[in-house]
């Protein structure tokens, strides 16, 4: 929740960086819209819903579609974040997946999925 309300108040220069160059969309609306979704996905990892395991692949599947903002910081060379060096942006490139793996870990996805696969 944190991340989607900086991305609407005083991270929003950063997160514009982020928004790859050959998307075709507005930069500006990308980066309040991603906010917006961040916030409402907080709030669902945040409550106590059945629906926890199927919240987590949303999460996950969120955490992939914005990878694409990572490389594209990486390949254009774009300083933000902190991130002024091409190592430093090679090396988050790595943390995103252990986000995605988290958040599938955490909400209870991997479980489910186990479990649905173990029925076939």
């Amino acid at each position: 929740m944190f991340a989607g309300i900086s991305h609407l108040t005083f991270g929003r220069e950063d997160f514009r960086a982020q928004v790859p160059v050959w998307l075709p969309l507005d930069v500006d609306f990308v980066v309040l819209a991603s906010g917006a979704v961040e916030i409402v996905l907080g709030l669902a990892i945040a409550s106590t819903s059945k629906w926890m395991p199927q919240i987590g692949l949303i999460v996950a599947a969120f955490f992939v579609a914005v990878f694409a903002g990572n490389i594209n910081q990486y390949v254009q060379g774009i300083d933000a974040f902190g991130l002024n060096t091409d190592e430093a942006r090679l090396i988050r490139l790595f943390f995103q997946p252990l986000l995605v793996v988290w958040a599938l870990w955490g909400a209870g996805s991997l479980a489910m999925l186990r479990q649905r696969l173990a029925k076939k």
